[in-house]
C-alpha cells in the first residue's frame, strides 16, 4: 500500500516567514535549544501571529520536517524523471539525489532523525512521531517500488538493504565519520542489486 503523503495548506506571507526561520533554527540549533520567542524575532513577526499560524511549537515543529521533506520529495522525482527506464539506473538514482543534496541541505544528518533523536521516547504521543514514521515508510515504499518495476528477485527483502544503506550514510553525514559516505552507500547498492541480476542469469 502507497504511503499518503500530506497536502500542505498554503501559508500567509507571515507564516512563510516563521517556518522559513523556525526551519533554519531547528535544523542549525536543535528543536528543544530554540524557543518561540527566537523564531518569532528571526521572522519579524509577534509571538500571537505564530500561535494564530502554527496553534502550537509541537505543530511548527511537524509543518518544519513536512516542508522539509516535501522539498526533498520533488528533489527525488526531478532525479527520477531523469532515469525514466524501470531498471538498476533508476533504482540508484534515488542515492545520486541523495548525493545532490546531502552538502547543501543535510550537513547535520536527516531532519527528521534528529527530530526524534531530540524528542526522546519519553513523549510517546508527540506529533513529531508519527511524521518521521510517514517519511520512513515513504522512501522504503519508494524502494521497494523501484525494485519491483526493475524486476529485483525479492524487491522487499532487497528495498530493506538498500533502506538500511540509506540510512546509515545519512547518519553517517552528520556524525562525519567519513567522506562521501552516500558515495559509498550508492556503490554498495549497485553491486547488490548488479548481483541480484546476476543470480537470475542464464546458467549462474
Amino acid at each position: 500500500m502507497a504511503v499518503t503523503v500530506p497536502d500542505l495548506p498554503s501559508l500567509t506571507p507571515g507564516a512563510a516567514r516563521v517556518l522559513d526561520a523556525a526551519s533554519l533554527l531547528f535544523y542549525e540549533r536543535g528543536i528543544h535549544a530554540v524557543g518561540v520567542d527566537t523564531i518569532a524575532e528571526a521572522a519579524g513577526v509577534t509571538k500571537k501571529t505564530l500561535y494564530d499560524r502554527f496553534g502550537s511549537k509541537e505543530a511548527l515543529v511537524v509543518s518544519y520536517l513536512q516542508h522539509r521533506d516535501a522539498r526533498w520529495r520533488e528533489h527525488v522525482a526531478e532525479h527520477l524523471s531523469r532515469v525514466p527506464e524501470p531498471g538498476i539506473a533508476r533504482v540508484l538514482a534515488v542515492f545520486d539525489a541523495a548525493i545532490a543534496w546531502s552538502d547543501e541541505n543535510s550537513p547535520k544528518g536527516c531532519s527528521a532523525i534528529n527530530a526524534r533523536a531530540e524528542i526522546g521516547d519519553g513523549h510517546d504521543g508527540h506529533p513529531v512521531f508519527p511524521e518521521v514514521a510517514r517519511q520512513k515508510a515513504w522512501l522504503l515504499d519508494l524502494f521497494a517500488e523501484l525494485c519491483r518495476e526493475a524486476d529485483v528477485p525479492d524487491p522487499d527483502l532487497m528495498s530493506k538493504a538498500l533502506m538500511l544503506l540509506y540510512e546509515g550514510a545519512i547518519v553517517t553525514v552528520g556524525m562525519e565519520t567519513f567522506a562521501a559516505p552516500f558515495a559509498v552507500a550508492r556503490r554498495l547498492a549497485r553491486t547488490m542489486l548488479e548481483q541480484d541480476r546476476g543470480l537470475r542469469s542464464p546458467g549462474r
